[in-house]
């Protein structure tokens, strides 16, 4: 046998076994992998895999995991008093998750500054409350723009306003906030969190 006849079967012999191994690979971890990840996700955390969607008379009405905004009917940009509000939002023209992000602005910078004293002027003539009242996370975004919860400070000084406009009592819907507040993860990372459409959920389910 020649030496190109030895050399040409020595590369088909490798080439046979790196396909081979190709094909395993793929099979593997493009095949196998993913429906042994997705068989488990769908099984022990179905609703997270999903998006979180949450649901309202029979049908979604959006996700645990982002925000949105609750404004009077036909007038974008202005809050509805009859709900519970979010935090504000600088993605695109709020809550748009192609444009997710934060204002970039330092805390020094003076445009941030009078931004937040105007918001705080706001939610404080809008909650009924003195300035003081209002919390930071009622007058600054989240760097994602499109954070799901508040503080419960900030759903504290919503109630009286949101059950006035339900004619609903203030003690009613303190409850009701109560119950939808979610302690520090593991009992001691981050803090209280109120998720605000699951808590407006609730809401809407009750009488007024």
């Amino acid at each position: 046998m020649s030496l190109s006849s030895q050399s040409l079967r020595g590369t088909l012999r490798v080439t046979w076994a790196a396909f081979r191994a190709l094909l395993v690979l793929t099979v593997v971890t493009g095949v196998i992998y993913p429906l042994a990840v997705f068989g488990v996700a769908q099984t022990a955390f179905h609703s997270g895999a999903n998006g979180s969607p949450v649901r309202a008379d029979g049908r979604v009405v959006g996700s645990a995991l982002l925000g949105q905004s609750f404004d009077l009917p036909g007038k974008p940009g202005t809050p509805d008093p009859q709900w519970f509000q979010p935090r504000p939002s600088a993605a695109g023209t709020g809550y748009d998750t192609r444009a997710s992000g934060a204002s970039n602005l330092g805390p020094t910078n003076p445009a941030l500054t009078k931004l937040i004293d105007s918001r705080r002027a706001q939610v404080a003539a809008f909650n009924h409350v003195a300035p003081s009242q209002v919390p930071p996370d009622a007058v600054t975004a989240s760097g994602s723009g499109l954070d799901p919860d508040i503080s419960p400070a900030y759903a504290k000084i919503q109630v009286d306003r949101v059950a006035a406009a339900r004619h609903l009592s203030p003690a009613e819907v303190a409850h009701l906030v109560a119950a939808h507040t979610d302690g520090r993860q593991l009992g001691f990372m981050g803090e209280p969190t109120v998720n605000v459409l699951q808590l407006n959920v609730a809401l809407n389910a009750l009488k007024g």
